[in-house]
């Protein structure tokens, strides 16, 4: 019993212990950098752990041999195996009854946690999604384990951040290396890992992240390694020299996959928006997708999971166009679905495997029209597969430092990068999401990336407003309320009806002028009747309000319906606070004491 009641009281000590032992640099510096590699060592245990289970998963259900991959089958073993994604489908629905019936929320993955919520994320949110997307894939949806494998490290990161008690800037950077870490152990590739945290996770790069996102990702690919985790690297061979002319069609190349990025994600949108249309329950929505899916595996295994073996395949063997065409369509037909439905998972290499394809087509085609450009089409498939990823997922560095770590070919990450750039702008400016930020924005939310907007949204009226607000009846005669408030004695009245309900503004000042008739009520002075913020808002919202309104103050109502008064907010002071927070942001993010 002694033993039980220390372990809580040895944590705490730990804790106290670490935290007086740094106390100016609030847990920065070494601190951070070791916590820091005890979570990129995490996330590759979790890494290995959660591929091998699905790949044990794999074999089990579609007798894929040792060391295969499903989607590098030529064809289904048994045609029956086609209904394993039904069946994923079907469990996967259970898991969506049991949660819904114990009125669990939507879980928060690791952008969502950075942007809105300081990097707070719940383990129970971690344990849903690493497990629905292990049961997602493993049954064959066409959907990646990188979702997943981030969720655990990021989920670890901010847990074990918030256990030592650190600040809001550091607990968000190290979400970032958990899932940097999970990244860089997937796809052996620690810089990729480290710029996928800085890029899509944390949101911005600076000093104070480097050092322990770095040591995140190389200490969860050393431990990978030494776990014998299997990466799965790209095998190009000998890559012809590249010409200055070539890059004009790779540049036309990175705006055609950012074109069809944008697709894909209307396509999944189109999906659910479809199924919600049919009136059919979300339970049974997987088991719909698993049975397409299914039926598209029977053509070909190749879309079946996340595509590995896939993509493998296809920089390994040389396919015909028709070929090539068919299950490149066939593959954006199974992960449309399969999100669409409401499958657990990503598209990081459902995108990677439909650049890749998309990037053969691309120089099949330059082939036949203009044979002296030399397109080589396994460097347009590199091509592609970074653009492509790019415009799903985001990240242009992330995307080049793949391609470098990769196929080592410096050159050829420069091209890469130069493609990557062009998808991200053309992505940007039309359509101004990712796929991850525009999951968000059908949601309602407005988020675009992981950057920090959370203080903004604490930063409510109802903490900034004054309560001490002056009402006087609407009815009153001017006459009235220039006995009631003598000139100086206040700036402004609210005029409220018999219920105190909010009618509008009174500028005190006005009454006091020749133009307004003794006799009249005030409501000839009431200005701003339309325009008022409740306690709820943000301080971007509110300054929004006040901007279409044209108001320097405004009357806060409790809500928009019954419209009582409970304050009053001028755009001084909002503006002043706004500031003071941004500034704090600031120095917090630069490492500032």
């Amino acid at each position: 019993m002694s033993s039980t009641r220390s372990l809580p009281v040895q944590a705490r000590r730990l804790r106290a212990l670490l935290v007086r032992s740094v106390p100016v640099l609030e847990a920065r510096g070494i601190i951070i950098v070791l916590i820091a590699a005890v979570v990129g060592a995490f996330s590759g245990v979790a890494v290995t752990a959660m591929s091998a289970l699905v790949q044990g998963m794999h074999w089990l259900l579609f007798d894929v041999p040792e060391g295969g991959r499903l989607s590098s089958m030529f064809s289904l073993s048994h045609p029956l195996q086609a209904a394993m994604p039904a069946v994923g489908g079907l469990l996967l629905g259970l898991s969506i009854i049991w949660l819904r019936k114990r009125k669990f929320r939507t879980p928060v993955d690791p952008i969502e946690a950075n942007a809105l919520y300081g990097g707070r994320m719940s383990l129970t949110d971690t344990f849903i999604i690493a497990g629905q997307t292990m049961l997602s894939s493993g049954f064959g949806a066409s959907v990646g384990l990188e979702a997943g494998y981030t969720q655990v490290g990021g989920g670890f990161g901010s847990r074990l951040a918030r256990f030592f008690r650190m600040k809001r800037n550091d607990v968000r950077i190290l979400v970032g290396a958990g899932a940097a870490g999970a990244i860089a152990a997937a796809f052996d590739a620690p810089l990729t890992g480290a710029f996928y945290g800085f890029e899509l996770i944390i949101g911005i790069y600076s000093i104070a992240n480097v050092a322990p996102v770095m040591t995140a990702a190389i200490c969860a690919t050393l431990v990978t390694g030494w776990l014998g985790g299997a990466p799965f690297p790209l095998e190009l061979g000998a890559v012809p020299t590249l010409t200055a002319s070539q890059y004009l069609p790779f540049l036309a190349l990175g705006l055609i996959a950012g074109g069809i990025a944008i697709g894909i994600m209307y396509m999944v949108a189109a999906v659910e928006r479809g199924l919600t249309r049919l009136s059919i329950d979300s339970s049974l929505r997987p088991f719909l997708g698993g049975c397409a899916v299914g039926l598209l595996g029977l053509v070909t295994p190749q879309v079946l999971s996340s595509g590995h073996g896939a993509l493998h395949r296809e920089f390994a063997m040389n396919y015909g166009f028709t070929v090539i065409a068919t299950v490149f369509l066939l593959k954006i037909a199974a992960s449309v679905i399969s999100l669409g439905s409401g499958f657990r998972g990503g598209l990081f290499f459902a995108s990677l495997l439909l650049g890749a394809l998309l990037g053969k087509i691309f120089a099949a085609v330059m082939l036949a029209v203009a044979p002296a450009s030399g397109i080589d089409p396994a460097v347009a498939a590199v091509v592609g597969m970074s653009s492509m990823a790019v415009g799903i997922i985001g990240g242009p560095l992330t995307m080049a430092f793949l391609a470098l770590e990769s196929t080592g070919d410096l050159t050829l990450t420069g091209v890469v990068l130069a493609a990557a750039i062009m998808t991200s702008i053309l992505v940007r400016e039309t359509f101004g999401y990712s796929f991850s930020t525009w999951r968000f924005h059908l949601r309602g939310e407005t988020i675009r990336s992981a950057q920090d907007v959370g203080w903004m949204r604490s930063l409510t009226v109802g903490l900034m407003m004054r309560k001490d607000v002056r009402t006087i009846p609407a009815m009153t005669t001017v006459a009235e309320l220039r006995q009631q408030v003598p000139l100086g004695s206040a700036q402004r009245v609210i005029a409220v009806d018999g219920e105190q309900r909010y009618i509008g503004m009174i500028i005190v000042s006005d009454a006091y002028g020749d133009q307004p008739d003794p006799a009249s009520t005030v409501l000839t002075l009431a200005r701003f009747g339309d325009s008022v913020l409740v306690p709820s808002m943000n301080v971007q919202s509110a300054a929004e309000t006040f901007h279409r309104a044209g108001a320097e103050e405004l009357a806060v109502v409790d809500d928009f319906e019954s419209r009582k008064v409970v304050g009053l907010l001028t755009e001084g002071h909002l503006l002043r606070r706004y500031a003071e927070e941004l500034d704090k942001a600031r120095r917090d993010l630069s490492g500032e004491v």
